[in-house]
């Protein structure tokens, strides 16, 4: 059996990024995968300016705690004001543009007015009850990004943030990738769809609404194709189908051995397949391949990964195999996976022979509880849970060792 670093490295050798771009407003940039290198054209902030409402001194001004200066000007935010006249302090506010001669501010909790302030607000004189430091509460020009250089990498997930980052700079449009196209269906015979009567030997089918909501999470358009009938032809025309204008498609079930699973003959009919027994639990069997394009217009192949039936299992395989494969297939700079070393609050005495991955969540003693069952069939315990722990094989686990802990959050991003 391969183990799940070799799977993915195996996966992530043959992945290319698409190579068609569009240019798309910021606000409907969420989710893209930047194409090009954002550079900057201006410095943010544009000038120096207070961080604080208070009052804008020369340092050389105030040499005692207890000094009283007149204050000459009043400079909200979105003004400019005049040179600092020296022996003198300004009335400033936070966003405020610092005039020339001010090299501090003052946070207006640490100054006394003396007597009524005028309605238009100078000429009156404040005590100052602390000595400031040159510099103090300013914000420099330019020290959050300098002009001309580059604010956002090419091959980043943009996420709010960094649409607002963009916004700072002053810009309405983004050069991005065109979003991935995936498309999955399922196969069983006994899944019934929800809002459908339940048959006989029937179970709903819970993949599709968790592997299509994992899709989108990741910026893609994804297509559901519904349940397949368990019959090779069936499972044939829908590869064919799905092939035609889509990048990958994404199936669950049906890649194990037995009579009725027709995904293994179907994807060699109509393309190439790898089948993996991968040493994880859960999940195990994975399926790797690409299905022939036979329209004029949409040439080339179709890129497929088949995942296990049992929900939890098909989950996790997504979140170790597809999503990082999906990133690379977008363009993605990939970031090294984020993991925690975290004291476990349970004793794992069984390990298995494979690398498992448990089911976990923090408690408020800031250690991990495990869900008592952690069987592949049970999808309450990735529900329930806050993440997994990566347990190498063959690995017991004592209460209060410390666990590699990889938060749910840092897997779908």
């Amino acid at each position: 059996m391969k183990t799940a670093q070799e799977a993915l490295q195996a996966l992530l050798a043959v992945a290319s990024a698409v190579s068609e771009v569009e240019l798309v407003l910021v606000q409907d940039a969420l989710g893209r995968v930047l194409a090009q290198d954002v550079i900057s054209q201006v410095n943010v902030p544009p000038m120096d300016n207070s961080q604080m409402d208070g009052y804008g001194v020369n340092v050389k001004d105030v040499k005692d705690v207890g000094i009283e200066l007149n204050v000459s000007q009043r400079i909200p935010a979105g003004y400019v004001g005049k040179t600092l006249a020296p022996g003198t302090a300004v009335r400033i506010f936070t966003g405020a543009s610092i005039p020339e001669g001010v090299n501090a501010v003052i946070m207006q909790e640490s100054c006394v007015a003396i007597g009524e302030i005028p309605e238009a607000g100078i000429d009156y004189r404040i005590q100052i009850n602390q000595l400031p430091q040159a510099g103090e509460w300013i914000r420099s020009k330019g020290e959050d990004i300098a002009e001309h250089g580059i604010v956002l990498k090419a091959g980043t997930f943009l996420r709010p943030q960094e649409l607002g980052l963009a916004a700072s700079i002053g810009l309405t449009h983004l050069s991005v990738k065109r979003r991935l196209r995936v498309a999955t269906f399922f196969t069983g015979d006994e899944l019934t769809l929800p809002g459908e009567t339940l048959k006989p030997g029937g179970i709903y089918n819970s993949n599709r609404d968790t592997l299509l909501a994992c899709i989108k999470t990741l910026g893609c358009i994804a297509t559901d194709l519904g349940i397949v009938p368990d019959t090779l032809d069936a499972t044939r025309a829908t590869l064919r189908e799905a092939a035609q204008h889509h990048d990958l498609i994404v199936t669950s079930g049906g890649v194990s051995v037995g009579e009725e699973d027709h995904i293994k003959p179907a994807v060699m009919a109509e393309g190439r397949l790898d089948m993996w027994q991968i040493a994880i639990k859960p999940g195990k069997p994975l399926a790797f391949g690409a299905i022939r394009r036979s329209s004029n217009a949409e040439k080339g192949e179709a890129w497929f990964m088949g995942l296990p039936g049992n929900p939890v299992s098909s989950f996790i395989t997504f979140l170790l195999f597809v999503k990082p494969f999906i990133a690379c297939l977008q363009g993605r700079t990939l970031r090294k996976e984020v993991s925690y070393l975290i004291p476990a609050n349970f004793q794992w005495e069984k390990p298995d022979r494979r690398n498992e991955f448990l089911r976990v969540r923090m408690n408020e003693q800031g250690q991990l509880e495990l869900f008592p069952n952690q069987s592949s069939g049970v999808l309450t315990s990735a529900s329930w849970g806050d993440g997994i722990i990566d347990n190498p094989a063959n690995q017991i686990i004592h209460r209060g060792d410390l666990v590699k802990f990889i938060p749910f959050s840092q897997l779908l991003n």
